[in-house]
């Protein structure tokens, strides 16, 4: 007895649960890796110093950051606190629906990056909520200092626009470009 064919809805679920797991390992690796790194900057680097680590390329520079992106709202920082939850939220509530693996990638190192810069806001110094973020990288001429969250952050959402542009859904799937259509003699003319 030969097995039946998968259907349409079995491959679209297997699919998901692909999407699923490999968004799941990619924000588990971003956020391990932020948090692993933070923890050893935090052991052992002095704060506010730098130390060369490729040359004047890239440093490492240990400082807490109460803002966002360059500093910015050093003030509020129980907002980016909210936004950061709320990003979560979406994230995990919007996951079911990703059958592309890239998607899942942009996903993946979105949450992990936003996960890792919350758990510093939620559990760090000063206080539960508005708690300072660890960032220790420095690129040559490049204006912040940043950590493996944000990089995951950004790349995420460079793979986005890249994704976005191309007009690739979250299935994967790229709508048909419609062929040009002949001329007729009339309009030729």
């Amino acid at each position: 007895m030969e097995a039946p064919e998968p259907t349409a809805k079995d491959n679209a679920r297997r699919l998901a649960s692909r999407a699923l797991f490999v968004l799941a390992v990619v924000a588990v690796v971003v956020y391990g890796l932020d948090q692993l790194t933070k923890y050893l900057v935090v052991e052992n680097l002095p704060l506010g110093q730098p130390v060369p680590f490729i040359g004047e390329l890239l440093q490492l520079r240990f400082v807490k950051n109460s803002g966002a992106a360059f500093s910015l709202g050093s003030g509020v920082t129980w907002i980016f606190s909210l936004v950061a939850a709320g990003v979560v939220v979406f994230l995990v509530a919007s996951a079911h629906r990703i059958r592309s693996i890239t998607w899942a990638v942009v996903f993946g190192m979105l949450l992990g990056g936003t996960l890792g810069n919350l758990t510093d806001r939620l559990f760090r110094e000063p206080s539960f909520g508005q708690g300072h973020v660890i960032d220790f990288l420095q690129l040559y001429a490049f204006p912040a200092i940043f950590n493996i969250a944000d990089i995951g952050i950004v790349s995420s959402m460079a793979l986005f626009i890249v994704l976005t542009l191309r007009g690739t859904g979250l299935d994967g799937t790229r709508p048909a470009r419609e062929a040009p259509r002949a001329r007729s003699a009339s309009e030729e003319e």
